[in-house]
Formats: C-alpha cells, structure tokens, sequence
C-alpha cells in the first residue's frame, strides 16, 4: 500500500533507520529543516491559527457585540465559512501542483490567503467577514497539499513525521489573550490581520527551498534531482549508495505510474489498490472530525460556560495553556510515531479519544444534574486529557500515512480527497454544534422562566 516499490521502499527505509548520525548534525539537512519550519510546516499553522481566531474571539465581548451576538445558524457559517472555501478550491489543486511544483502552489495558496486575512482584519459587517474567511478558506488547501507532499519528499525518511499545528493555534490564543484588554474592535482586528504572518513567510522563504525531487524526476530534470539528494540527503558525498537509491527507486515509481497512468481523477478508481486507498483516504477525514476536536477548537467558551466557567479573562487563559499543553503533546507524538505500527497507533489513539470523551461527559452531566464543583474541574481536566489521545493518531500520523500510501502520479489528488471530506463535514459539524448550542441556550431559558414562574406561584399562594 505506499507508494512506489516495496523492496525498494523497504531497503530505503532500513537504511535511513539504520543511520546513526541525528539530522541536527548534518549541515545542509538541518538548514533545510530551519526552512521547512517557517515556508512549509508554517502551513499548519495558518490552520491552527484559524480554528483558535474563531474559538477565541468567540469569547472576545467586542466581537460578539459587533457581530450581534451570533448564535445557531449565523454562528455555524462564521466559522464554517473557510472549510467551505477551501472545498470550492480543492478540484483545481493537482493543475498547480503537478503542472508548476510544489513551491509555486504553496506560493498561490499563500497570496490568496494575505488577501483574504487583510480583508478580514477590515471587514465592516459579518457578509464581508465570512467572505475573507472562505477567501482564506480557498487558499489554504493549495498550500497545505503542495507542503504535505514537499515535506514527504524532502525530508530524510526518518525524520517525516513533523507538526506544527499548534504553534499557529499558540500564537492565536496568546495574542487574543492580549488583545482582549483592548476595549474597541481592534481586540478582536488585530488576532485577525496577524493570521496573514504564516503566509507571508512561506512568500519570503518559498524560493528559498529546492523543489521537490519526485516532481524534478517527473519532468525529465534529472541533473537536479541528484543535485537536491546528494546536497541534503548524503551532505555533498556523490557517491552515497543512500542517494543512489532513492534515484532508482523514484525513477523505477514515476515510470511504472505514469506509464500506468493519464493523471486524471478516474485513475482514482481506475483499480481495486487504488478505489481501497481512496476508501482509507476518505475515512481518515472523516474519523478527524469524528474525533471530537472541534468541539474544544471551536466551540470552547460554550463548552466552559455550560460548566459553570464564564469569566473571559478565565477562558482566555485556560484556552492558551491547552494549547501549549497541546504543542507538548503533538511534538512528543512525533517523535515516537515511527517506533509504532501504523494500525496500532491509531488504535491506541481511538480507544483513548473514546474514554477522554466517556469521562468527560459523565462529569459534565454531573455538574449540570447537580452543579458539583468537583464534577467541574474533572471536565476541565478531561478536556487536557483529550489532547494526547487525538495526538497519538490525528495529526503527525495522518499525513504521513497519506503521503506513503498513494503514488506519486495520485498524491495530490489523494490528500485532496482526505482534505474534501474532512472539510465537507467540518463544516457541517460547526454548524450542527451552533445549532446544539443554541438549543442549550433557548433550553436554559425557558428552565430559567418556568423556575421564575413557578416562583411567583408559590409566592402568591403564601400572601
């Protein structure tokens, strides 16, 4: 199931593993990695700056005054308004991707993202503000497929599964946080025009980067695909048998799979290992959202005011420890994830997400049954709990996996399947959870009159 020849992937990965030399000490390999982080792992954070600008400005009174205090409905599009664009954009990636490399779609996806935040941080109403969001939206599913493939066909082998996810959402809760002793729209403007600093790097540094190895071979450039191996991969030693190796085995993969192959959407489906890779690629969008972690990076302050949580400043602060928290947790997963079996990995990760999930709705309900304090804190340390258990399979894992199990000639259009679905239920998710959250809300109130209600009888039957 990965993607070019077993034995020859196989005997690559042995050798790569049984390097004993660590990346921080090879010269070109480590400033490589130092212009991965900002241009192409930067790309997560531009996704995990988003989801923490709409959690925390939700709990931002300056944002909910201007934007009318959204609830239900109107809520649900405000954050669903960039998986909805970055779905409109999705069919279109692999014409950039394939045709031009993979640093100039990261380039295009990153210029219409500047434009789409710049228009968000100004916006003068809510249609112009969920207009920049689904412009982002578009954006940055070309950057986030050309960096998914750059990174796995650059990096060492060892060394793939890398995240960066959360330093975007760090810096999002961090300077919410800040801005939220600002009493005008600029506490909330501010956080908004800062979510353009990931794409700016990545126009900076982009270039800066050499182009991807399989996409160089597919072009017949063959001069510079050994060029870019022996530089990063054997630090300069032109006779390494490592890069010899990777030379035959992308060779071998690209002409067996574009002799195999017209680089269409049917090819898709066109085979049993295929229609079964596309099947495993849908899936895993689906059990990302299926996971749970939208209700805590989307919808926190209703999470913590439904137990008894609704100071700002309190809020605010609990949402940047956990994501800190997070940084922990998802780099210490990254780590360990090449030790593990794939399946068994993700396993671990479900099973765990599943008792966070049971523990932390048994004492939800327990609070609101019967407001025990104690019952309060659990859920607080419930949702900490979560994030290891999401970390061990849903992020590091999960583009790694993409990247070795479909081909060369299919990987963009495969991530670009994993990316539809688990947008097209993202942001059905957000909505449906607005809607919950409202119903909670219209439910409060209307136990709130009847309690109110059933007050005044009493108090006239005693007169």
């Amino acid at each position: 199931m990965v993607g070019g020849g077993p034995q020859s992937d196989n005997v690559i990965h042995r050798m790569a593993m049984d390097d004993p030399i660590p990346w921080w000490k090879k010269p070109h390999l480590r400033n490589m990695y130092l212009l991965l982080f900002p241009c192409v792992i930067g790309i997560e954070m531009t996704s995990g700056f988003d989801s923490q600008i709409i959690n925390s400005a939700q709990l931002l009174p300056a944002w909910k005054e201007y934007f009318g205090h959204p609830t239900g409905g109107y809520s649900g599009i405000l954050a669903s308004a960039l998986p909805l664009g970055s779905v409109l954009g999705l069919p279109f990636i692999p014409l950039i991707n394939d045709n031009f490399g993979r640093r100039w779609c990261i380039m295009f996806g990153s210029c219409i993202m500047i434009i789409g935040t710049f228009i968000q941080g100004f916006s003068k109403n809510a249609p112009m503000y969920i207009i920049a969001r689904a412009i982002i939206g578009f954006g940055l599913p070309y950057a986030i497929v050309a960096g998914s493939c750059l990174i796995g066909e650059l990096a060492y082998p060892k060394e793939r599964p890398i995240l960066t996810y959360f330093i975007g959402a760090i810096v999002a809760a961090g300077c919410t946080f800040g801005t939220q002793q600002i009493k005008n729209d600029w506490s909330w403007r501010i956080p908004s025009l800062l979510q353009m600093a990931p794409s700016l790097l990545q126009v900076i540094f982009v270039f800066f980067l050499p182009e991807s190895p399989r996409y160089l071979m597919s072009k017949d450039r063959l001069e510079e695909v050994k060029n870019v191996l022996v530089r990063y991969h054997a630090e300069g030693n032109a006779d390494s048998e490592f890069v010899k190796a990777e030379i035959a085995e992308i060779k071998v993969t690209l002409e067996i799979e574009l002799e195999h192959s017209k680089q269409s959407w049917a090819d898709m489906i066109r085979t049993a290992g295929m229609r079964r890779r596309v099947l495993i690629g849908s899936l895993l969008g689906l059990f990302t959202q299926l996971s749970g972690n939208v209700v805590i990076s989307y919808f926190l302050g209703g999470v913590l005011k439904l137990i008894g949580y609704t100071d700002p400043s309190f809020q605010t602060k609990y949402n940047l420890g956990n994501q800190c928290w997070s940084l922990v947790c998802g780099v210490s997963a990254a780590m360990v994830v090449m030790r593990f079996r794939r399946r068994t990995m993700y396993l671990t990760g479900i099973f765990s997400i599943l008792a966070v999930y049971v523990g932390w709705t048994v004492c939800t309900a327990v609070f609101i049954a019967h407001k025990n304090p104690v019952a309060a804190k659990f859920s607080l340390f419930w949702i900490y709990a979560y994030s290891p258990a999401y970390n061990l399979c849903f992020n590091a894992l999960t583009y790694t996996y993409l990247v070795e199990i479909f081909p060369y000639a299919q990987r963009a259009r495969g991530i670009a399947i994993f990316y539809l679905e688990e947008l097209a239920f993202l942001s059905e998710n957000k909505e449906d959870l607005a809607q919950l959250q409202q119903k909670r809300v219209e439910t409060e109130q209307g136990v709130g009159e009847l309690d109110s209600e059933k007050h005044d009888v009493v108090h006239e039957r005693q007169v």
